[in-house]
């Protein structure tokens, strides 16, 4: 399985509980903590709702790159992509 350590490092940055991202999720405490350690897959969906949360790319959650910050400028509204 992926294992998504960025996820505990943005969440420790970032001074969140499992709980409170998880409630963002909607979904359990216990799920998250499974996303975290890399036991359960996590969806595209949830992937980009924390990417935007942590105004990064999901490529960086998953580990495909190094860049923090997203290559292109970030959209906080997804009208404007229209």
């Amino acid at each position: 399985m992926q294992e998504y350590g960025r996820l505990r490092e943005l969440r420790y940055e970032a001074r969140r509980s499992q709980q409170e991202i998880a409630d963002m999720l909607h979904c359990t405490q216990v799920a998250y903590s499974l996303y975290e350690s890399g036991k359960r897959k996590i969806s595209i969906a949830r992937l980009a709702i924390l990417a935007r949360f942590y105004e990064t790319s999901i490529d960086y959650l998953v580990g495909l790159v190094d860049e923090r910050k997203p290559a292109g400028p970030y959209v906080k509204d997804w009208k404007e992509l229209r």
